[in-house]
Protein backbone atom coordinates (compact mmCIF):
# COMPACT_ATOMS: atom_id res chain seq x y z
CA UNK A 1 0.00 0.00 0.00
CA UNK A 2 2.75 2.48 1.04
CA UNK A 3 4.73 1.86 -2.17
CA UNK A 4 1.11 2.58 -4.22
CA UNK A 5 0.92 5.79 -2.76
CA UNK A 6 4.54 7.04 -2.97
CA UNK A 7 3.43 6.37 -7.08
CA UNK A 8 0.66 8.00 -6.80
CA UNK A 9 2.08 10.95 -4.80
CA UNK A 10 4.59 10.86 -7.48
CA UNK A 11 2.79 11.34 -10.22
CA UNK A 12 0.36 14.04 -8.73
CA UNK A 13 4.14 15.97 -8.05
CA UNK A 14 4.65 15.25 -11.83
CA UNK A 15 1.78 16.62 -12.87
CA UNK A 16 1.82 19.55 -10.85
CA UNK A 17 5.36 20.20 -12.51
CA UNK A 18 4.24 20.06 -16.12
CA UNK A 19 1.06 21.94 -15.01
CA UNK A 20 3.30 25.01 -13.51
CA UNK A 21 5.73 24.70 -17.30
CA UNK A 22 2.57 24.96 -19.22
CA UNK A 23 2.27 28.18 -17.77
CA UNK A 24 5.57 29.25 -17.59
CA UNK A 25 7.04 28.17 -20.43
CA UNK A 26 9.27 31.33 -20.94
CA UNK A 27 10.16 31.37 -17.11
CA UNK A 28 10.99 27.84 -17.75
CA UNK A 29 13.26 28.62 -20.94
CA UNK A 30 15.22 31.46 -19.57
CA UNK A 31 16.13 28.98 -15.89
CA UNK A 32 16.51 25.62 -18.36
CA UNK A 33 13.80 22.52 -17.33
CA UNK A 34 16.11 20.67 -14.87
CA UNK A 35 16.20 24.00 -12.62
CA UNK A 36 12.93 24.48 -13.20
CA UNK A 37 11.57 21.54 -12.48
CA UNK A 38 13.79 21.53 -9.30
CA UNK A 39 12.62 25.60 -8.27
CA UNK A 40 8.98 23.65 -9.07
CA UNK A 41 9.15 20.71 -6.91
CA UNK A 42 10.39 22.95 -3.65
CA UNK A 43 7.45 25.43 -4.42
CA UNK A 44 4.69 22.44 -4.46
CA UNK A 45 6.51 20.98 -1.32
CA UNK A 46 5.52 24.31 0.59
CA UNK A 47 2.34 25.16 -2.06
CA UNK A 48 -0.06 21.93 -2.46
CA UNK A 49 -3.02 22.47 -4.78
CA UNK A 50 -6.08 24.05 -3.03
CA UNK A 51 -8.40 24.01 -6.25
CA UNK A 52 -8.90 20.49 -8.81
CA UNK A 53 -8.24 22.75 -11.72
CA UNK A 54 -4.61 22.97 -12.81
CA UNK A 55 -5.03 26.10 -14.47
CA UNK A 56 -6.09 27.61 -11.01
CA UNK A 57 -2.28 26.11 -9.53
CA UNK A 58 1.00 28.21 -9.57
CA UNK A 59 -0.79 31.71 -8.79
CA UNK A 60 1.65 31.97 -5.82
CA UNK A 61 4.78 30.62 -7.80
CA UNK A 62 5.98 34.10 -8.70
CA UNK A 63 6.50 35.35 -5.19
CA UNK A 64 8.12 32.03 -4.61
CA UNK A 65 10.33 32.64 -6.95
CA UNK A 66 11.17 36.42 -5.56
CA UNK A 67 12.16 34.79 -2.52
CA UNK A 68 14.05 31.38 -4.02
CA UNK A 69 17.61 31.30 -2.93
CA UNK A 70 18.87 29.68 -6.19
CA UNK A 71 17.12 32.30 -8.79
CA UNK A 72 19.10 35.78 -6.48
CA UNK A 73 20.86 36.04 -9.52
CA UNK A 74 17.70 36.58 -11.78
CA UNK A 75 15.82 39.14 -9.91
CA UNK A 76 13.47 39.84 -12.80
CA UNK A 77 12.82 36.24 -13.13
CA UNK A 78 9.80 36.96 -10.93
CA UNK A 79 8.23 39.60 -12.60
CA UNK A 80 8.44 37.68 -15.87
CA UNK A 81 6.89 34.55 -14.15
CA UNK A 82 4.14 37.30 -12.86
CA UNK A 83 3.08 38.17 -16.43
CA UNK A 84 3.01 35.27 -17.56
CA UNK A 85 0.34 34.42 -14.66
CA UNK A 86 -1.46 37.32 -15.58
CA UNK A 87 -1.64 36.41 -19.24
CA UNK A 88 -3.26 32.66 -18.05
CA UNK A 89 -5.92 34.77 -16.08
CA UNK A 90 -6.55 37.38 -18.75
CA UNK A 91 -7.36 34.10 -21.13
CA UNK A 92 -9.69 33.40 -18.49
CA UNK A 93 -11.04 36.01 -17.57
CA UNK A 94 -15.27 36.60 -18.05
CA UNK A 95 -15.82 37.55 -21.73
CA UNK A 96 -17.73 40.74 -22.03
CA UNK A 97 -17.76 43.56 -25.14
CA UNK A 98 -14.54 45.95 -24.92
CA UNK A 99 -15.68 50.03 -24.78
CA UNK A 100 -15.99 51.15 -28.42
CA UNK A 101 -14.08 54.51 -29.08
CA UNK A 102 -17.66 55.84 -30.27
CA UNK A 103 -19.04 55.77 -26.77
CA UNK A 104 -15.92 58.41 -26.07
CA UNK A 105 -18.03 61.21 -28.16
CA UNK A 106 -20.46 63.71 -25.54
CA UNK A 107 -22.53 65.70 -26.03
CA UNK A 108 -21.78 69.62 -25.55
CA UNK A 109 -20.68 70.97 -23.24
CA UNK A 110 -19.96 67.99 -21.73
CA UNK A 111 -16.58 67.49 -20.17
CA UNK A 112 -14.43 64.26 -21.68
CA UNK A 113 -11.96 64.79 -17.99
CA UNK A 114 -15.36 63.64 -16.17
CA UNK A 115 -15.20 60.64 -17.82
CA UNK A 116 -14.77 57.32 -15.35
CA UNK A 117 -13.87 53.96 -17.09
CA UNK A 118 -14.61 50.59 -16.55
CA UNK A 119 -11.62 47.80 -16.69
CA UNK A 120 -12.41 45.35 -19.29
CA UNK A 121 -12.29 41.38 -16.79
CA UNK A 122 -9.22 40.39 -19.00
CA UNK A 123 -7.13 43.90 -18.59
CA UNK A 124 -4.15 43.23 -16.23
CA UNK A 125 -1.36 45.98 -15.57
CA UNK A 126 2.20 45.28 -14.08
CA UNK A 127 4.96 46.96 -13.65
CA UNK A 128 8.21 46.05 -12.77
CA UNK A 129 11.67 47.49 -11.87
CA UNK A 130 13.28 45.17 -14.38
CA UNK A 131 12.99 45.20 -17.92
CA UNK A 132 10.41 41.98 -17.50
CA UNK A 133 8.71 42.92 -20.78
CA UNK A 134 11.56 42.47 -22.97
CA UNK A 135 13.03 39.52 -20.98
CA UNK A 136 9.82 37.53 -21.29
CA UNK A 137 8.94 38.62 -25.30
CA UNK A 138 12.51 37.25 -25.94
CA UNK A 139 11.56 34.39 -24.35
CA UNK A 140 8.21 33.57 -25.73
CA UNK A 141 9.17 31.46 -28.53
CA UNK A 142 12.27 28.58 -29.67
CA UNK A 143 14.12 31.35 -31.47
CA UNK A 144 17.87 32.01 -30.73
CA UNK A 145 17.71 34.92 -27.55
CA UNK A 146 20.49 38.38 -28.42
CA UNK A 147 21.51 40.46 -25.96
CA UNK A 148 19.06 42.00 -23.95
CA UNK A 149 20.22 45.65 -23.68
CA UNK A 150 17.64 46.58 -22.13
CA UNK A 151 17.55 48.63 -18.12
CA UNK A 152 15.11 50.48 -17.24
CA UNK A 153 11.89 49.44 -15.39
CA UNK A 154 8.48 48.45 -17.20
CA UNK A 155 5.27 48.61 -17.37
CA UNK A 156 2.95 45.51 -19.17
CA UNK A 157 -0.44 45.44 -20.34
CA UNK A 158 -2.22 42.96 -20.62
CA UNK A 159 -5.65 42.36 -22.59
CA UNK A 160 -8.08 40.30 -24.62
CA UNK A 161 -9.80 42.41 -27.52
CA UNK A 162 -11.38 39.49 -30.10
CA UNK A 163 -10.87 37.10 -27.38
CA UNK A 164 -6.93 36.62 -28.27
CA UNK A 165 -4.59 38.06 -25.26
CA UNK A 166 -2.52 40.59 -26.08
CA UNK A 167 0.81 41.76 -24.35
CA UNK A 168 2.16 45.20 -24.67
CA UNK A 169 4.75 47.30 -23.67
CA UNK A 170 3.19 50.98 -22.31
CA UNK A 171 5.22 54.23 -21.61
CA UNK A 172 5.30 55.56 -18.36
CA UNK A 173 3.53 57.86 -18.63
CA UNK A 174 0.21 56.01 -20.75
CA UNK A 175 0.28 53.41 -17.74
CA UNK A 176 0.51 55.82 -15.09
CA UNK A 177 -3.15 56.95 -16.48
CA UNK A 178 -4.07 53.50 -16.78
CA UNK A 179 -3.81 52.75 -13.55
CA UNK A 180 -4.95 56.01 -12.44
CA UNK A 181 -8.00 54.81 -14.37
CA UNK A 182 -8.36 51.03 -13.45
CA UNK A 183 -8.30 52.57 -9.55
CA UNK A 184 -11.70 54.59 -10.62
CA UNK A 185 -10.25 57.94 -11.17
CA UNK A 186 -11.53 60.34 -14.00
CA UNK A 187 -9.49 61.25 -17.32
CA UNK A 188 -9.02 64.24 -15.62
CA UNK A 189 -7.51 62.90 -12.89
CA UNK A 190 -5.36 59.96 -14.87
CA UNK A 191 -4.35 62.71 -17.27
CA UNK A 192 -3.03 65.09 -14.68
CA UNK A 193 -0.95 61.73 -13.44
CA UNK A 194 0.79 61.36 -16.94
CA UNK A 195 1.90 64.93 -16.99
CA UNK A 196 3.69 65.20 -13.95
CA UNK A 197 6.12 62.77 -15.04
CA UNK A 198 5.85 63.16 -18.54
CA UNK A 199 5.53 66.80 -19.94
CA UNK A 200 5.53 65.83 -23.20
CA UNK A 201 2.69 62.98 -23.04
CA UNK A 202 0.50 62.45 -25.90
CA UNK A 203 -2.58 62.14 -24.00
CA UNK A 204 -5.08 61.55 -27.66
CA UNK A 205 -2.83 59.20 -28.04
CA UNK A 206 -2.53 57.61 -25.52
CA UNK A 207 -6.61 57.10 -24.98
CA UNK A 208 -6.84 56.15 -28.60
CA UNK A 209 -4.12 53.45 -28.20
CA UNK A 210 -5.56 52.22 -24.74
CA UNK A 211 -9.44 52.09 -26.20
CA UNK A 212 -7.86 49.96 -29.18
CA UNK A 213 -6.25 47.63 -27.89
CA UNK A 214 -9.40 46.84 -25.54
CA UNK A 215 -8.53 47.51 -21.51
CA UNK A 216 -11.86 48.92 -21.25
CA UNK A 217 -15.84 47.70 -21.11
CA UNK A 218 -17.56 50.52 -19.92
CA UNK A 219 -17.79 54.39 -19.30
CA UNK A 220 -19.45 57.00 -17.49
CA UNK A 221 -19.43 60.77 -16.33
CA UNK A 222 -19.38 62.07 -13.21
CA UNK A 223 -22.97 62.16 -11.56
CA UNK A 224 -24.54 60.78 -14.67
CA UNK A 225 -23.78 57.13 -14.67
CA UNK A 226 -23.79 54.56 -17.68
Amino acid sequence: MERRFNIYRNNVVVSLIEALAAVFPATQRITGPDFFRAMARFHIRETPPASPLLFEYGREFPDFIAQYEYARSMPWLADVARIERAWLDAYHAADEAVLAAEALILPAPASIGDLRFVAHPATRLLRSQYPAFTIFSANRSDDPVGPITATEPEWTLITRPALDVEVRKLSPGAALMLARLIAGGTLAEAAGDAFAVCPDFDLASAISGIIEVGAFSDVSRIGVGR
